[in-house]
């Protein structure tokens, strides 16, 4: 019953299909714990300003917001965090949740994430209520992945290289199985490279299957930051890339690479101007 729900309800676990239902992304997170090459942000613990959003909400602010989402788009069936900065490496984005909750209850909950706090911050996870979470999971090997990430936050120290990316699989692989054990959803978000992670996606996806993951979506690489001269991948690429990941895992097709502060049906409608006020929009890349 729970299962299908998240996938008749949640635009981004439709069985693979367009959805006519809406979301709300509230852009509560203002710092994140790793550094990604193709991410324009400087992803640190230390910076904290707006990357993919125009302000950054307090938790407090975020019922607020579900609340004049609604009003403009009551098709919305999913309230939930995708940035700026990573979901899971501040409370704010569990803190706004829960308050969301409690005035939306039947609202699905819903959270991307880098992976790397999953094991910490599971309990909480589940304590709040999420229903549906998502996973970017680049590389499964260390080696290749140290070419994507360059380096991690972790135990108060900056990580680089191969032994940050290790420890970043660890905690993702972990946290999504036993989140997808508990009952959350789970979807896995997988950046293709060409020339660097695109003869590895079978095996993210072998691993991501035997995690619990329920769908993937390979996201296409846009350039920019350390990687704007990695030309994005081709459509026959991309092609290939879904077709080896569909051997394990279902794979979800319709991505809109939506901004962390969107609002409304992806690909149909679009409230965020509306909800958060005046934005410079601008193409850019999200977590999730």
């Amino acid at each position: 019953m729970f299962k299908d729900k998240i996938f008749a309800s949640h635009p981004c676990f439709a069985e693979g299909r367009p959805s006519n239902n809406g979301r709300i992304h509230l852009p509560v997170c203002p710092v994140c714990n790793i550094s990604c090459n193709f991410c324009r942000r400087s992803l640190n613990a230390e910076e904290d300003r707006p990357g993919v959003a125009s302000a950054i909400l307090t938790p407090g602010e975020a019922a607020a917001a579900v609340r004049r989402a609604m009003a403009l788009c009551p098709d919305i069936t999913v309230a939930g965090v995708a940035g700026p900065g990573d979901t899971l490496a501040s409370e704010h984005a569990l803190d706004a949740l829960e308050l969301v909750g409690r005035e939306f209850p039947g609202l699905i909950k819903c959270i991307s994430t880098n992976g790397l706090m999953l094991p910490e911050k599971a309990e909480r996870v589940l304590r709040v209520g999420v229903d549906a979470l998502t996973v970017t999971v680049n590389a499964v090997d260390p080696a290749i992945l140290s070419r994507i990430c360059d380096g991690v936050v972790w135990g108060g120290s900056y990580i680089r290289g191969e032994a940050g990316a290790a420890i970043l699989i660890a905690n993702q692989l972990q946290g999504a199985a036993l989140l997808a054990r508990e009952g959350v959803a789970l979807k896995i978000n997988t950046v293709l490279v060409p020339g660097v992670n695109d003869a590895h996606i079978r095996e993210i996806a072998r691993a991501v299957s035997k995690a619990g993951a329920h769908m993937h979506n390979i996201i296409p690489l846009l350039p920019q930051h350390k990687m704007s001269r990695v030309p994005p991948p081709t459509c026959a690429q991309l092609d290939r890339a879904r077709a080896d990941a569909g051997e394990y895992v279902r794979v979800f097709r319709h991505c809109r690479h939506c901004r962390a502060d969107a609002a409304g049906i992806p690909g149909v409608s679009e409230f965020g101007g509306a909800v958060y006020g005046d934005r410079v929009f601008e193409e850019t890349f999200s977590h999730g």
